[in-house]
């Protein structure tokens, strides 16, 4: 396609809400870390390689008795606080900034676990109550 040679109404998306496809057989509760998989299915995000982190569940989607993309789920983007890991994975100020990796689909690790989690998303903050973590 050529470059433009007048204006152009370019549509917009606010970019904090996507509807998109859920896995079959999965239940994905609200306040849930999702993330989606090789196939493009919203799942729970796990530990797992192959996943993206999406962001938060908006509300519950049972997809417990459809087939893959039966239901499509609400998923936030923008920076939601999940649960830290402990020990050695505990996330720290000192890791604002970088990727975490998904635990479950509550909790973040400042480690991919010896190559078995996938990431979640960045480290944009971090409390006593937990990670902030920065979804796109």
């Amino acid at each position: 396609m050529p470059a433009l040679g007048s204006d152009r109404d370019t549509k917009q998306r606010s970019g904090e809400i996507r509807e998109l496809p859920v896995k079959g057989a999965t239940v994905l509760y609200a306040g849930a870390m999702a993330a989606v998989n090789a196939a493009g299915l919203v799942v729970p995000m796990a530990t797992a390689l192959g996943l993206r982190g999406l962001g938060r569940v908006e509300r519950r989607a049972d997809n417990s008795a459809g087939a893959d993309g039966a239901l499509r789920a609400r998923v936030g983007a923008g920076v939601y606080r999940f649960a830290n890991s402990a020990a050695a994975d505990q996330i720290t100020a000192a890791d604002i900034g970088n990727d975490c990796y998904g635990v479950d689909d509550q909790t973040v690790a400042k480690t991919n676990g010896a190559n078995t989690r996938s990431v979640a998303g960045k480290i944009y903050d971090v409390d006593a109550q937990g990670v902030w973590v920065k979804f796109s």
